[in-house]
């Protein structure tokens, strides 16, 4: 039998458990902007992009062994939310969510959903950054010294 001490202490630790805020509900450091769902991928790693603890990459490997985005964490301090829009308050925010497939859905709490980056036709590839891209890995690899085998 509980003693009236041990009921008292119950009933405050359900209050607490009641008023504790869920995940996701709108507690947290960040938004989160989820472009693929989580299902298709057994692991997941976090990677700041830029600056520490602003935007994050979780990224997330199949089973197959590749890796791909699922989801990017906007802090709060880089964006807010305007009339269930995801609204950028720094450039590396705006510059994300401007290379998004589509503008973030608001979900519910910090929750937004997307596209992932738009597909690109072939007919149009490669683009000016794959011919930059390309253009410095050639002056790179002529540059490196040559190893003997």
């Amino acid at each position: 039998m509980a003693t009236a001490r041990q009921r008292q202490v119950a009933r405050t630790n359900i209050k607490k458990a009641q008023a504790r805020q869920k995940p996701g509900a709108g507690a947290g450091k960040y938004y989160r902007v989820e472009v693929r769902p989580k299902s298709g991928f057994v692991t997941f790693r976090t990677q700041d992009v830029g600056q520490k603890r602003h935007i994050q990459r979780v990224a997330g490997r199949r089973s197959s062994g590749s890796w791909a985005t699922v989801t990017w964490l906007i802090g709060k301090e880089d964006a807010h939310v305007l009339n269930g829009r995801l609204v950028p308050d720094t450039a590396d925010a705006r510059q994300l969510i401007n290379k998004l497939g589509s503008r973030p859905v608001h979900i519910q709490g910090d929750r937004f959903k997307a596209k992932d980056r738009p597909n690109v036709p072939e007919r149009s590839k490669p683009t000016a950054a794959q011919r930059r891209a390309r253009s410095g890995n050639i002056k790179k690899a002529q540059a490196a010294p040559r190893r003997s085998r």
